[in-house]
């Protein structure tokens, strides 16, 4: 669990110059990274080697230079070859790894032996969902997080087919891990999606085809004057500060988080896994629920509008 931390907050939180194409950290690339650092460790002489102070003294300075609040030191012990670095970063201690000669900082390792712990950051066990005559489907999700992406790219040709069937919104959860321009962006989609409703999902799907606002403001019609005068204003801010506080209220713990009638739901990330999910919540189900054939592929994560049956659904950022 430990080193399952280690890894996730990494991933999300200090390497924000993979906020881009984080998926491609995946558990095979780091393994086969990992196995090739070790080796490329063990065949180094002794006189390669760095003392584990200095290692993990420049390995703090690494990471001060891309995170978004100060990393301090823990503690530093050796283990199977390589320095273990304890470092405390927003109350968490994070265990990382670097090779003896100070050269590699690797994320995370994966036993050769054991059981491979999921990601997955919100608790998967069944719930009843509250019903209702018309469900409140709020998906809570980072602008830039790769698996929030995925989720909305789901989740916005099923809230389009459904209508006003159901009461559908998409919400931002109450912490940034992706540096400025995701606060930035996050308070540019509030802005948007509460003073030119009738314009924000054709402006988020633009934005989740390359990630580039610019272009989504142009393809949507975004009315710029109104927008730069709600994030000026600090009007995009407030709308915002009503999502985080709904999402600490809920209990979200992660990007993305489904939340149907109140209660966090665990839901599969493609349209259709959205309204099976999300038609369980009504007291009378409407003809849409059995007759509407959306799409069952799930979303690859991050930019690009492809989809895939391989595609996991259990990793989050958070």
């Amino acid at each position: 669990m430990e080193e399952d931390m280690g890894l996730e907050k990494i991933e999300s939180k200090l390497i924000s110059n993979f906020r881009k194409n984080p998926w491609i950290l995946s558990t095979i690339v780091l393994g086969i990274i990992t196995l090739i650092l070790l080796l490329t460790s063990f065949n180094l002489g002794d006189s390669n080697f760095i003392s584990g102070e200095v290692a993990a003294n420049n390995l703090v300075d690494f990471l001060n230079t891309r995170a978004d609040g100060q990393v301090s030191l823990g503690e530093v012990s050796e283990e199977s070859g390589l320095y273990k670095v304890v470092v405390e970063y927003q109350g968490d201690s994070i265990p990382l790894y670097t090779t003896k000669d100070g050269k590699y900082f690797i994320q995370g390792v994966v036993p050769l032996t054991g059981e491979v712990i999921k990601q997955n950051s919100q608790d998967s066990t069944p719930k009843e969902v509250p019903k209702s005559d018309k469900p409140q489907a709020e998906l809570f999700v980072m602008t830039y997080c790769p698996y929030g992406t995925q989720a909305e790219k789901g989740f916005i040709p099923f809230i389009e087919a459904m209508g006003d069937l159901i009461d559908a919104k998409i919400r931002f959860v109450h912490y940034f891990m992706h540096g400025d321009d995701e606060e930035q962006e996050t308070y540019r989609q509030t802005c948007i999606r509460e003073e030119q409703p009738e314009k924000y999902l054709t402006y988020l799907r633009a934005f989740l085809e390359e990630g580039d606002f610019n272009y989504a403001l142009t393809k949507a019609g975004i009315d710029s004057v109104k927008l730069n005068n709600c994030i000026s204003s600090g009007k995009g801010k407030e709308y915002y500060e009503l999502d985080s506080s709904l999402s600490e209220q809920y209990g979200v713990r992660g990007s993305p988080t489904l939340v149907v009638n109140g209660v966090i739901v665990p839901s599969g990330r493609s349209s259709d896994a959205f309204l099976q999910t999300i038609c369980s919540a009504f007291n009378n189900a409407p003809s849409e629920c059995s007759s509407l054939t959306l799409n069952s592929e799930t979303p690859n994560p991050m930019w690009g509008w492809d989809s895939s049956t391989n595609t996991g659904t259990t990793a989050s950022c958070g």
